[in-house]
């Protein structure tokens, strides 16, 4: 759900064999087809949203390019009594953006926001489990569990907020959720709502200037939009649906002034189903759907082959993944059987289903712009009108997306994707308990089973056991399809070949962006 932008050497080996360091300067200029929604950090759970945080803020701990934590706030860290006590040593002399020093005040502050119940945040479960949090002094914090809890490091990633700004503030109505001040790389500069929001180095970071001047977020609705700006090099960095990846970039021109990179995600997407909605509250009538949906059609004809079949809550990738499951087969003579078990007929003869007087129709929502998920979604439009369901597509604007229908539960079925943490816990996802608004478990998945191994796989240390248990959550999960898990797409980053110092590795490329940096001959953007 975090993603974190760590630091590293600010100096590269050049084939004399000499040290010789970067320039700074220039600006990297990236799209998005949707606006962020805040940034407030333990508020942000959109994409856009944390792709801001992300630079803006710091945690305690992040993982490095090898997916191993590492310290970021936090110089180091000692687990004690079997995994119930962590004392974080802080980092000596980082500020705030505003000169101020960051201190272990600020780590308790917003440990207390994160278990206020009157603070929306869907990243909750993972602090129910504190017992106590004690600042033993400015640089040391010493976290107490309830119990055994082996997500307990990982969680600290979460980004840490400023008590002196936000100590008086309401989280949910603050002006700081559009002009944050955090310790990380990048300092917040504008935001001009559904058009850019800008960020600037900051000169003081504890690890040093990042090379390049400023990062602005661009918001482009339409990816074709965003493919024309990429044409006219009026976009720097960007991810490419995969027509654009395959096909449309394999000319001289982009060989020429970009760089592509291909790596398997760390999610998934899916056709979340309204569990509260009764159309969907059979079993029966969930499995019928899946098996109606052809996936391998979908990832041949929308993804162009470059990306697999989900069949659960974790990627192929994870160590949680269940390989002995399979994807629900495309069948629909069996969708036609159990929905009729469940009492769905074309009883009247327009070719429709119906029961008790109703027929089986429902809105599918996807946020617009978005041409991979259109696609995805005319093709479960077709599919499903093949078994006699009738199915409306509504595109909406991502920010009112999330606002007034996901957060409201305002919705029937929507396609939608999950970018995942490397721990598998889930808790916050699928636990019965996290269906508020501004929650993960919006489709109100309730299964006692699967709570209780969900608890317990908080509780488990030993890697084989926990596999054990995440591996009955997939399998759990799946035979009761709130989702019809449709696939795990690549990664398809497209950057400008001025900038240099970019390595890919398990965790991508954008891991050590701080280290990205353009030659001064090769600079667009001088006056900034």
């Amino acid at each position: 759900m975090l993603k974190k932008i760590p630091l590293l050497a600010v100096f590269f080996l050049l084939a004399t064999g000499t040290l010789m360091a970067a320039d700074y300067g220039d600006a990297i200029i990236t799209a998005s087809i949707g606006d962020a929604s805040t940034l407030v950090p333990i508020l942000a759970s959109d994409s856009a949203s944390q792709d801001i945080c992300g630079l803006v803020f710091n945690g305690l701990v992040r993982y490095d390019k090898d997916l191993n934590l590492e310290g970021e706030l936090a110089e180091s860290w000692e687990i004690k009594e079997g995994g119930l006590v962590i004392i974080f040593h802080l980092r000596k002399n980082v500020k705030w953006h505003d000169g101020r020093p960051f201190t272990a005040r600020d780590v308790e502050f917003t440990y207390q926001k994160l278990i206020d119940p009157d603070v929306k945040t869907p990243y909750s479960g993972d602090f129910e489990r504190v017992k106590s949090l004690e600042v033993l002094d400015d640089n040391t914090v010493k976290v107490t569990y309830k119990e055994p809890f082996s997500p307990g490091l990982s969680s600290w990633g979460m980004w840490i907020m400023p008590k002196h700004i936000l100590e008086k503030e309401d989280l949910s109505n603050t002006k700081f959720s559009r002009g944050p001040i955090g310790t990380g790389p990048y300092k917040f500069k504008e935001w001009k709502t559904g058009e850019k929001i800008v960020l600037v180095s900051n000169p003081d970071y504890y690890e040093g200037r990042p090379y390049i001047n400023r990062y602005i977020y661009r918001i482009i609705p339409d990816q074709a939009t965003t493919f024309l700006e990429l044409q006219t090099q009026g976009v720097d960095e960007v991810g490419l649906t995969p027509l654009q990846y395959a096909r449309q970039t394999d000319t001289q021109f982009f060989k020429k002034y970009y760089r592509k990179y291909k790596y398997p995600s760390f999610g998934y997407t899916y056709m979340g189903l309204n569990m509260k909605d009764p159309l969907f509250a059979g079993r029966r009538v969930r499995l019928a759907l899946d098996h109606a949906i052809d996936k391998d059609e979908i990832i041949k004809g929308v993804l162009l082959g470059l990306g697999r079949v989900s069949t659960g809550p974790f990627p192929p990738e994870s160590w949680a993944y269940n390989k002995d499951i399979r994807s629900v087969p495309y069948d629909p003579k069996k969708a036609k059987e159990l929905l009729k078990e469940a009492g769905w007929e074309d009883r009247d003869g327009d070719g429709w289903l119906d029961k008790d007087g109703k027929r089986f129709k429902f809105t599918l929502l996807i946020n617009q712009g978005n041409d991979p998920r259109k696609t995805s979604a005319e093709i479960i439009q077709r599919r499903l009108k093949e078994v006699a369901i009738e199915v409306d597509i509504r595109p909406v604007e991502w920010a009112t997306f999330l606002s007034e229908f996901i957060d409201k539960r305002r919705f029937e079925a929507v396609i939608m994707g999950w970018g995942l943490s490397r721990d598998p816990d889930s808790y916050d996802i699928w636990h019965s308990s996290k269906q508020r608004p501004g929650e993960f478990n919006f489709v109100g998945y309730e299964n006692k089973e699967v709570d209780a191994l969900l608890e317990a796989g908080r509780r488990e240390f030993d890697r084989e056991k926990r596999k054990e248990i995440y591996n009955k959550i997939h399998r759990l999960i799946f035979a009761d399809h709130p989702y019809i898990f449709l696939y795990v797409p690549d990664a398809l980053p497209i950057v400008h070949a001025r900038f240099k110092g970019i390595e890919p590795a398990p965790a991508g490329i954008s891991y050590n962006f701080i280290r990205w940096n353009v030659p001064k001959e090769e600079q667009k953007y001088t006056r900034w």
